[in-house]
């Protein structure tokens, strides 16, 4: 029973690895609101910034991959302190880059540091919280990609308008030097995974995890979750300033009105992972969002309420698809590979999502940077398309890996009902 039931100390872990992860993805995610700002500011192309983008994915990438053999040999808070520590260095190079080239090298610093930290996090949560209650766990963490959306980056907006779009990256700084301060404090050690274990040379320990077949069909599938996430996202306040008619005065209502809603939704998509079929329920929101995909990328001029209202629909779909794919997968590897596995799977999603940046600054075109974005349905036709392979492939993982029993309400429930 206690394996259903999220003790103080894991709660207030899940709180602190959720302020941790609302400062990376946020370092992330204000790339793709600040981009019109850049494109005007920087004088560089769509291509450029696509590639600005893209930096920061792949140099996270080879930091994780680097990092995987090392991953199960330290204490996790250890990592993760080193890390965030190096992630907050970058940040701040991003906050005082003069030019386009330097801005790029920071993106680079960043990604070094910050794409290790989900390998990390994701560890920790495998490792404290039963399976029973990841979905749960993983649903909360994953609430720092909805706050970013409803406080930082309509914030960061704020910000860039007030002086310019260096401001966003320096108040990113500020918050996770005071959250470091507090892992430090708080969190105890992350190291069972030590105990009993052999001395195992760290390339040898990632050769054996990637070589794993049932580890390489998770990793596919996360570079597909990935891909087909991650497309349209860097040119979206792009597209919907220019297409759209959205005023860089609503963007940051935009950004709200997704990110309340996602807080909502979250939470809920995660206790649904842990009560119901997983896959289902990510075949259900690979669904939904690709409706939504279709139907936005063909929008035309529309008041800013029904904006919202598509954009909800579409996050709602694309974290219905995150979650139970993130549960899915992390069933997978054993206790002495957790963090080699996660490192792996993170750094090929970092470059997916890098790749996928690259792809979409080749395609999307700009007349100049006052014009309308053209070719961004090609982009939402390939995104769908991405994520029905993807299903495909969560699918045979899903095959694979250890199902639990139900929990007590399910099987209270229906013990009654016979």
């Amino acid at each position: 029973m206690n394996n259903f039931i999220l003790s103080p100390y894991q709660k207030i872990i899940i709180a602190l690895l959720a302020l941790t992860q609302f400062t990376i993805i946020l370092d992330f995610m204000v790339m793709s609101p600040l981009g019109d700002y850049m494109i005007k500011a920087l004088q560089i192309t769509p291509r450029q910034f696509g590639f600005a983008v893209s930096s920061y994915a792949f140099s996270a990438g080879i930091s994780g991959l680097l990092a995987a053999g090392f991953a199960d040999r330290f204490d996790r808070k250890k990592l993760l302190l080193f890390f965030y520590t190096g992630f907050i260095i970058g940040t701040l190079c991003c906050g005082l880059a003069p030019t386009y080239h330097f801005l790029l090298i920071a993106r680079i610093i960043t990604g070094l540091f910050g794409g290790v930290m989900g390998a990390v996090v994701m560890a920790i949560i495998t490792d404290l919280f039963a399976i029973q209650v990841r979905g749960r766990a993983i649903g909360f963490i994953q609430m720092g990609f909805a706050a970013s959306q409803v406080l930082g980056i309509p914030i960061g907006i704020y910000l860039a308008n007030l002086w310019d779009w260096h401001a966003p990256f320096l108040m990113i700084v500020v918050l996770a030097l005071i959250i470091v301060i507090i892992i430090f404090r708080v969190m105890k050690p992350v190291d069972d995974h030590l105990e009993g274990a052999r001395e195992v040379n760290a390339f040898r320990h990632f050769r054996t995890v990637s070589a794993n077949p049932r580890y390489q069909l998770a990793f596919v599938a996360t570079a597909f979750l990935s891909i087909g996430g991650f497309l349209m996202m860097p040119f979206g306040s792009a597209y919907a300033i220019n297409n759209l008619q959205v005023s860089p005065a609503q963007l940051p209502l935009l950004f709200v009105a997704t990110g309340i809603s996602s807080i909502i939704i979250m939470p809920l998509v995660g206790r649904l992972s842990d009560k119901f079929d997983r896959f289902k329920i990510f075949l259900f929101g690979s669904v939904w969002a690709s409706i939504c995909i279709i139907i936005y990328t063909h929008l035309p001029v529309i008041p800013l309420w029904g904006i919202m209202i598509f954009n909800i629909l579409l996050f709602a779909g694309i974290m219905s698809r995150m979650i139970p794919a993130s549960t899915i997968t992390t069933a997978l590897p054993g206790l002495k590979d957790r963090g080699a596995f996660m490192s792996i799977s993170s750094s090929l999603q970092q470059i997916a999502g890098g790749i996928a940046a690259a792809v979409a600054g080749m395609i999307v075109t700009q007349k100049d940077s006052h014009s309308p974005i053209e070719n961004y349905p090609t982009l939402g036709f390939i995104s769908v398309a991405v994520m029905l392979i993807c299903a495909v492939l969560i699918y045979r993982v899903y095959l694979i890996v250890p199902h639990p029993q139900p929990s007590p309400i399910s099987r209270a429930s229906t013990s009654t009902s016979t």
